[in-house]
């Protein structure tokens, strides 16, 4: 009998070859990943249900991939680490400073038998939680440090003029459009009722000044994917940037002191989530939750956490971490020695600290949950006018 094949579609926030590779040899199947950026692979989700089993993205995204009816609830009968899931994950109810329960990512978990979406316990869930985290910006201290002038982190660096040319901007509407929005207003340019959910008169006003201030070369990068923006702040060409955790891992793996912000108005917080494709079933299926199990069970989870990212299944990935990188990454103590990247190289000094603190510390200051806007079909043709201006 041939063996199983399970093809994963999402981004490079999670699908890598090691990830890849140690799955295929524990489980006894073959993998196949697609990695597309955010967007691409929402899109790819919704129009070809049938490219793949498992929807590996962000609980955003399910404002639009679940009601275009291309994934199944996912019974969490079948998932072994469920409870603690539920017990640990200390992100599903965070509203943080946004004080929105509807943007919180449990409000897109579990599953009514009419379809609807809720916090209220079912069997049946949208997705299974993965990794979640808090992003902010990140900067080259020696390049600013003198510029800024001991003035408190904050989301309107991005529009600096001070830092003219020199500032890379996420090309990702959903990611990009809050993470301006946010620049807009604390720069005073811009006022929003809620920057993540924004009507179209603010996406208007939005766009604008982003078009004037693209044209007038305040930025020099509107990047897809961190491959782009990590070889042009090691170069120094960039100096502060929309960054994710993996591309602040990879810079730190080539010697590059780059810090991540601590915003004075809040993090921008995010979800991840894996999800069954409709069309999966039989040996598909089984593989898929087979997949699903191995990634709880605690080796993958510390990968992750060597990128900077946390795990639901927390329980199961503290054995596979040393005592200092459980301390560092999630209890935001200094390292008590130097700590690994995800792939071996030491990357973290000893007595180096987590900006932010303790994963309690960093998702209670969250201004705003990655969001699908009400308008976000406008957002993206607005978005791309900016994009292509």
């Amino acid at each position: 009998m041939t063996r199983p094949v399970l093809r994963v579609l999402g981004t490079a926030v999670t699908l890598n070859e090691t990830i890849r590779a140690r799955a295929e040899a524990d489980l006894g199947i073959d993998i196949e990943f697609t990695i597309l950026d955010g967007v691409a692979a929402q899109q790819t989700a919704v129009r070809s249900p049938g490219s793949f089993d498992i929807y590996d993205h962000w609980f955003h995204s399910l404002d639009v991939v679940w009601w275009a009816g291309v994934l199944q609830p996912l019974n969490t009968r079948r998932i072994y680490d469920w409870d603690q899931i539920i017990h640990r994950d200390q992100a599903l109810r965070m509203t943080g400073r946004a004080d929105r329960s509807e943007t919180m990512p449990l409000s897109r978990l579990y599953v009514s038998p009419d379809r609807h979406l809720g916090i209220h316990r079912t069997e049946a869930v949208t997705a299974l939680p993965g990794v979640y985290n808090v992003d902010a910006f990140g900067y080259l201290p020696a390049a600013i440090d003198e510029l800024m002038n001991g003035e408190p982190e904050s989301w309107g660096w991005l529009l600096d003029p001070r830092l003219a040319g020199k500032v890379a901007l996420v090309a990702d509407p959903t990611i990009g459009a809050t993470e301006a929005a946010l620049a807009l207003s604390a720069r005073g340019l811009a006022q929003f009722e809620d920057p993540a959910d924004l009507s179209i008169n603010e996406i208007d006003t939005m766009v604008r000044i982003l078009i004037q201030r693209k044209k007038a070369g305040h930025f020099h990068t509107l990047w897809q994917s961190v491959s782009d923006v990590v070889p042009l702040m090691q170069a120094g060409t960039v100096v502060l940037g929309s960054l994710w955790a993996s591309a602040l891992s990879s810079l730190w793996s080539r010697g590059v002191d780059v810090r991540n912000a601590v915003p004075a108005e809040g993090y921008r917080g995010w979800h991840g989530c894996m999800g069954l494709s409709v069309r999966a079933e039989g040996r598909a299926l089984d593989a898929a939750y087979d997949y699903l199990n191995w990634w709880l069970s605690g080796w993958a989870g510390a990968q992750m956490t060597r990128y900077g990212l946390y795990v639901s299944a927390s329980d199961n990935v503290r054995p596979h971490l040393s005592e200092a990188e459980w301390s560092f990454w999630y209890e935001g103590k200094p390292a008590s020695v130097a700590l690994p990247g995800p792939d071996g190289s030491l990357v973290i000094a000893k007595g180096a600290a987590r900006s932010g603190g303790s994963v309690l510390d960093r998702i209670s200051a969250i201004a705003l949950w990655n969001t699908t806007m009400r308008e976000h079909n406008y957002l993206v043709r607005r978005w791309n006018q900016f994009l292509e201006s």
